[in-house]
């Protein structure tokens, strides 16, 4: 298994981050790394979408885990192996809300397959993205603070 995670702290209220993420069809408004997004339903589980990056090919994707107003994961099943997303929120001691993209790779061909998946994945980390900052900001928001990144095989 290959797992990788980024991860941002931004003043922007937990709720805020949480209607950019579960309204699909704003994704590649906001984020340089999606050109465009189909959504076959309501946000909910098991609800498929298509996401297709800047000169890429679509991507099925479903989301499988969703919790309102906190994590949701989705999941991209590629045949000889599976690309799962965690999109969580936390609440830091300082008042921030910790913004972390944890993504999993299993799989018969995830040792093959994540090196590549890992760096095309940074550029759809919102904070990576340019867009990110027309986010709404909450009016103490400061520009977002990088913290530590994993990148390893599991």
């Amino acid at each position: 298994m290959w797992e990788y995670e980024y991860g941002v702290d931004t003043a922007a209220a937990p709720g805020t981050v949480w209607r950019y993420w579960s309204d699909l069809t704003t994704w590649p408004q906001w984020n340089d790394g999606i050109e465009k997004i189909e959504i076959d339903g309501p946000f909910a589980v098991g609800t498929t979408f298509q996401m297709t990056s800047p000169g890429g090919n679509p991507i099925a994707l479903r989301p499988v885990d969703i919790v309102p107003g906190e994590p949701f994961t989705d999941e991209m099943d590629a045949g000889d192996f599976t690309v799962r997303t965690v999109h969580q929120l936390e609440q830091t001691a300082a008042g921030m809300t910790r913004i972390i993209y944890r993504t999993e790779i299993t799989g018969s061909a995830a040792d093959r397959s994540a090196p590549r998946l890992a760096r095309r994945s940074r550029l759809t980390f919102p904070p990576c993205s340019p867009r990110w900052h027309a986010w709404p900001k909450a009016p103490t928001d400061r520009p977002a603070t990088r913290w530590p990144t994993k990148d390893h095989s599991l």
